[in-house]
């Protein structure tokens, strides 16, 4: 039986997301004290954290994660506006973003538990 270039690729890509996503939150959770205005270079942690989370609302729907593609936008919004202003984060919007990285963690945990039983 011949298999399909596109459906082996996306496979690839969805087994690779999958793979990626638990450690991508919790590199961002990680980074959040250099996130912070208070740190001594914020603004390149949160450059390298919306590129991050871009990734994950990119990819994420199209490789069949919906809901993480979704909750990691709201993560990206609370980072857009500090990213163009090349500041760090208020105290206020760390907060923000804490809670919606917990959204998204969440979401990813339901949707792997999903994959995880679809592979299996």
């Amino acid at each position: 039986m011949a298999t399909d270039p596109f459906l082996d690729r996306l496979s690839r890509v969805r087994d690779r997301f999958a793979a990626r996503l638990v450690s991508k939150i919790d590199e961002t959770h990680a980074a959040i004290p250099q996130l912070s205005e208070a740190a001594p270079t914020p603004a390149a942690a949160v450059d390298e954290a919306y590129r991050c989370v871009h990734g994950i609302v990119g990819v994420g729907p199209t490789v069949g994660f919906p809901q993480s593609g979704r909750a990691a936008r709201d993560v990206e919004n609370v980072l857009r506006s500090p990213r163009s202003e090349n500041r760090g984060l208020t105290a206020g919007e760390i907060q923000t973003l804490t809670a919606a990285l917990h959204l998204l963690r969440e979401a990813a945990a339901r949707e792997l538990q999903s994959f995880h039983a679809a592979v299996a």
